[in-house]
């Protein structure tokens, strides 16, 4: 008697849909969010008048947001990989519209974004008013850039010479310091620190390369890692020098040709209201004319517009000495080292000088960085140099895309932008609940969208650059030589 063999499962199709399949991840999921959630979003600690702990429970909020999380995946598994694999089995051409659209706003971002930057204080000032833009001038503005300075710095390290430094913050700190105990002791302006900071920051980058010439990949990271732990508790427990936990309060600001941001009556409002009677006089203006009636009051919004161009100047600085450095001998041999350092050597690159360069140069931008931050917010602390700055900054060079200039500032404006943004979300309260607030959440925000970020762009949002060099001029060229059909 002969048994019957069980049959196999019919295999699902390309580009058809399992719903009873879908219906089980999407509960897997369901499940694996609830056990994963329950103790970070499920339960809180909360403590009461006898200041005693007491634990609280928020299973609307958990519950909401594994129901998101899993409506997410079962649209994703009914809708969008069905759309997904029909896609890869008839691949649809590229019209020569779309090329020609496509390669227009390519050639418009960078001019467009430049010129929005140049006049963002100026669309604030007319659309929102100085009362409420003090927030979008300072908060969003001046951060971002901030942010994008260092992403820009980091990205020389990283994206350029492929040297993983998760250490980054040290230099930040470094020129932050520098700019802080020279200006408090000796009374030099912040023109003056600015580059001394960026020169001490990059010979710490500079001591900071000798020890990992040897050193690859995660070794690398662990080494770098390790060195700027150690500057913050160097920071921390150099009570004398640094002021420890406590920090260091009263740093100067920095001024305009001499000239404070200040309400007293050699402040800004009080020359710029001076000049304006001077020349009014000069033109023989009436007393009751604009020139000689008008008065400029004190505001704080002065103060941020001239940071805000500070910091604009120096990451345009960056970004133009970047891109030129890239042109150079030693951006190529940054870009080889990153490929291949076997065949560096081989080819008589000094690999050494080529590392302690990247190293240097990535510093020295940091330290720029850091000396206007201090500047900035007039006080410093280890707490504004942790571990999560590193890691903020290599998330921002990773999402953009590593070498990517552009990209990099687009992920800083988003994940930056992001977080200020989300500080705004009040309705989000009429959803989860009064106690719910979107900044707790950001990381594991910034978490998800870089999932989701490597799934559909692997190599960063701008995953493509320009080559370092070009023999004369672009040329086309047959399409069997090269994929896109240009050189």
């Amino acid at each position: 008697m002969s048994a019957v063999a069980p049959q196999a499962a019919t295999p699902r199709r390309a580009g058809t849909v399992d719903v009873a399949a879908a219906v089980k991840d999407a509960a897997i999921t369901a499940l694996i969010t609830f056990l994963l959630f329950l103790p970070l979003v499920g339960f809180k600690t909360v403590q009461n008048m006898r200041n005693e702990l007491e634990l609280e429970t928020r299973f609307p909020l958990l519950l909401s947001i594994v129901g998101i999380i899993t409506a997410a995946k079962l649209f994703w598994s009914l809708i969008g990989e069905p759309w997904r694999e029909r896609r890869a089995l008839n691949p649809a051409p590229e019209s020569a519209r779309t090329t020609a659209i496509k390669t227009k706003l390519a050639e418009w971002f960078t001019p467009f974004a430049l010129g929005f930057v140049v006049v963002y204080p100026i669309l604030i000032f007319v659309f929102i008013g100085s009362v409420g833009s003090l927030k979008w001038i300072d908060n969003f503005g001046i951060q971002i850039l901030i942010y994008v300075m260092l992403g820009w710095g980091l990205n020389i390290v990283v994206g350029l010479a492929g040297l993983l430094d998760l250490g980054y913050v040290a230099f930040y700190a470094v020129g932050a310091y520098s700019y802080a105990l020279l200006a408090k002791e000796f009374g030099f302006s912040f023109w003056i620190l600015l580059p001394l900071a960026g020169v001490l920051s990059a010979f710490w980058g500079i001591l900071l390369g000798f020890p990992v010439l040897r050193l690859r990949g995660d070794y690398l990271a662990i080494v770098t890692l390790a060195f700027g732990e150690i500057i913050r508790l160097v920071l921390i427990n150099w009570v004398d020098f640094t002021g420890g936990y406590a920090g260091i309060s009263g740093i100067p600001r920095p001024t305009l040709f001499g000239i404070p941001f200040t309400a007293n009556e050699d402040g800004f409002a009080a020359v710029m209201t001076e000049l304006l009677r001077t020349f009014g006089g000069w033109i023989g203006a009436a007393e009751d004319s604009f020139w000689m009636s008008y008065t400029i009051e004190h505001s704080p919004v002065y103060r941020s517009t001239f940071l805000y161009y500070v910091i604009l100047a120096l990451g345009l600085v960056t970004a133009y000495v970047t891109i030129r450095l890239r042109q150079l001998p030693v951006g190529r041999a940054w870009e080889a080292l990153r490929e291949d350092e076997i065949a560096c050597r081989s080819l008589g690159i000094n690999t050494t000088n080529t590392k302690l360069t990247a190293f240097a140069m990535g510093a020295m931008f940091a330290g720029f960085a850091g000396s206007f931050f201090a500047a900035r917010q007039g006080f410093i602390s280890p707490e504004s140099f942790t571990f999560l700055e590193s890691a903020t900054i290599l998330a921002i060079v990773v999402l953009g895309g590593m070498g990517s200039q552009i990209g990099v500032a687009v992920a800083a404006v988003v994940m930056i932008g992001g977080t200020e943004i989300s500080r705004e979300l009040d309705f989000l309260k009429y959803i989860f609940g009064n106690d719910f607030d979107p900044t707790q959440y950001r990381m594991l925000i910034f978490g998800l969208g870089m999932v989701l970020i490597m799934i559909w762009k692997p190599r960063g949002l701008v995953g493509t650059r320009e080559p370092s060099a070009f023999l004369k001029e672009k040329r086309t060229i047959l399409g069997s030589h090269v994929k896109e059909g240009h050189g």
